[in-house]
């Protein structure tokens, strides 16, 4: 099963937005315009609800860096 993380690279304000398009699979700039909309159609509490969301879920792990590989030398 897939977590939901905030996004470390596709993020604009908090990166929830972008952790959001992952889990479900979508393009973050049409989650980010479903946001935008539904902020405007309910006078602000989607914003409300937004930053506390981004309180509670994690960013996402770093993954596997590609610069820090040991190779052995023989």
């Amino acid at each position: 099963m897939n977590r939901l993380y905030r996004s470390r690279t596709d993020n604009k304000m908090t990166g929830l937005c972008g952790g959001i398009a992952d889990w479900l699979g979508l393009n973050a700039t049409l989650v980010r315009l479903l946001v935008v909309i539904a902020a405007f159609c309910s006078f602000g509490t989607t914003m409300l609800l937004y930053f506390i969301v981004s309180l509670v879920i994690p960013k996402a792990p770093y993954g596997p860096n590609p610069y820090n590989q040991s190779y052995t030398t023989y």
